[in-house]
């Protein structure tokens, strides 16, 4: 054990087994990797769910000709200069990136497409990039900048992350103290909740999933590869086998599983964090992996476990319940007395951002609320379309609009931890009239991640949208063909340019549309943020080409 400020322990368990690889939808069948070929025995239809080589072939794919955007992208050498090589993974292969325009370091995915050798596989990737757009800006989730296409491979541009895995830091110093173990598997819950709450789930999360930004800060953890994610809605049952061996929940392996086992994996997880082996380690195949994680039993006899307190062991043991029904929810998780008792916060694990920031549309001016519209209606499918499942989701009737009291029972479908103080708390004008209604332009310019509002080519093409004649200004006349343009009937336009115009010549230049633009916005990564003074014009901004290709 190591000591109570946080220090690790010495004894190194986890020499005893080796790095966790994953089963992939992107594979042939199950086979990457030796000992994997196991696979195949207890499950014979496995393969079912990816056609052999002959079978490709009798498809007809030519990797060059997918298209895995379904829209044109600049060449990244154009954008950026490709570095060392980061690390391998099964499908990527990620590059150390320098933006030509900055020389900010970013890091770069690139995915062969000749390894796409299925629809599937295409659909997959292209779900990966769509669910790193949905849960951008959460500060423990890697950020994605930027993804081009070309005829050969795709490549994710993203948050470089220099500080190392999760994993290594683990198998270099051993297993952590209960207090450094609780600090990071907070964290690593956190972001299971946040993922549930939006509507996706991870299903490979292990401690080579994480990275941490710094190496000198065991906190400073992000989760990455979404390669095996996926969105749900609530109710949803899912059997395609995807994971990694130690990690997979006992429902996993039946084939019949749900977002319950995120929590499972979690729960793994804090075992190694604890002992530095997972707890069904030890058999030397993955079918006996298997065997064990249906079994059951959890070792709390072997060292260093009769040291270790019996409120951490029960909170895996609910972390690790067969029942899924059973299972701790995330948000319960982060409020057993275990998480409490070793000093962390717990706060509330679920954001509810999705509410608070359609009421903060709602109360926006309405040069905002167009502005915001102008911007989402030129983002990417990928980068809408977790919100789009979101608002589908709650959209049951498929109307294109719905009531902000459908929004609040479609949310607490997503998470139990919506509770009806909170929600009562949080959603003043759903309590007043839950019959107020938003229809999905409104919800995707409410909702969209606050980085897409910040940045430079975005905010350029929204004010370009009022300033048509490119004067450099928005006068009174130009509003009121905007929002003629988009059918809203806006009185007081005087007051509209007075709230903005810092200056008072009766005009709103671009410095002063940023200024309003960017008001109550954190700054989010992905996109480089404008910095604006009382001295930028128009002539001074980044000019835009043309309108992006979707």
């Amino acid at each position: 054990m190591g000591n109570q400020n946080g220090t690790l322990g010495t004894d190194c368990y986890h020499n005893r087994y080796p790095r966790a690889r994953p089963v992939s939808v992107y594979s042939d069948g199950y086979v990457e990797g030796g000992g994997y070929l196991d696979l195949k025995k207890p499950l014979p239809e496995a393969n079912s769910l990816k056609p052999s080589a002959a079978g490709i072939l009798r498809q007809g794919l030519d990797p060059t000709s997918i298209s895995v955007l379904g829209r044109k992208t600049a060449d990244l050498r154009q954008n950026y200069i490709l570095g060392r090589k980061l690390g391998q993974g099964q499908f990527g292969t990620t590059y150390l990136c320098t933006e030509i325009s900055t020389g900010c370091e970013y890091a770069c995915k690139t995915i062969l497409k000749r390894k796409l050798i299925t629809k599937v596989d295409v659909e997959d990737v292209r779900r990966e990039i769509q669910i790193m757009h949905h849960l951008s800006g959460h500060k423990n989730v890697v950020s994605i900048k930027d993804v081009y296409e070309d005829g050969q491979a795709v490549h994710i541009v993203m948050e470089l992350l220099a500080g190392g895995e999760l994993f290594d830091r683990i198998k270099g110093k051993g297993y952590y103290s209960e207090l450094k173990a609780a600090e990071i598997i907070k964290i690593v819950i956190s972001i299971v909740a946040m993922c549930h709450s939006l509507g996706v789930m991870h299903r490979d999360l292990k401690p080579e999933n994480f990275l941490l930004l710094d190496k000198d800060d065991d906190l400073s953890i992000k989760a990455i590869d979404f390669g095996l994610s996926i969105f749900f809605k609530p109710g949803q049952v899912f059997s395609e086998l995807v994971g990694s061996p130690y990690y997979l929940a006992p429902e996993v392996l039946n084939k019949r599983y749900g977002p319950e086992s995120d929590v499972w994996s979690a729960g793994v997880i804090l075992y190694v964090l604890l002992s530095g082996v997972p707890p069904f380690w030890s058999a030397e195949t993955p079918q006996g992996i298997f065997d064990a994680v249906l079994k059951g039993h959890i070792d709390f006899e072997s060292e260093p476990w009769p040291k270790i307190s019996d409120s951490a062991k029960d909170l895996i043991r609910k972390m690790l319940c067969h029942c899924p029904s059973e299972r701790l929810k995330a948000h319960e998780v982060l409020r057993h007395p275990w998480i409490c008792k070793n000093g962390v916060t717990t706060g509330q694990a679920l954001d509810p951002s999705i509410i608070s920031q359609l009421n903060e549309f709602s109360a926006m001016k309405n040069l905002k609320k167009l502005a915001l519209r102008v911007i989402a209606e030129r983002l990417s499918e990928e980068e809408i379309a977790g919100l789009r499942e979101m608002f589908k989701a709650v959209d049951i009737n498929n109307r294109g609009v719905i009531t902000f009291g459908e929004l609040r029972k479609g949310l607490t479908r997503y998470s139990n931890e919506l509770e009806d103080a909170k929600i009562s708390d949080i959603m003043e004008m759903a309590d007043r009239d839950d019959n107020v209604t938003i229809n999905y332009e409104e919800f995707i310019a409410a909702t969209m991640p606050r980085n897409k509002i910040e940045c430079e080519e975005h905010l350029m093409a929204a004010f370009t949208y009022f300033d048509k004649d490119g004067s450099g200004y928005i006068t009174i006349d130009k509003l009121q063909r905007a929002f003629g343009d988009h059918n809203m009937e806006v009185t007081f336009l005087e007051e509209i340019i007075l709230e903005v115009d810092q200056n008072n010549d009766g005009q709103i230049d671009y410095a002063e549309f940023v200024a309003m633009m960017q008001g109550n916005n954190s700054t989010g990564d992905g996109c480089q943020k404008l910095e604006t003074n009382s001295n930028v014009t128009l002539r001074d901004a980044p000019q835009l080409d043309g309108p992006k290709v979707h």
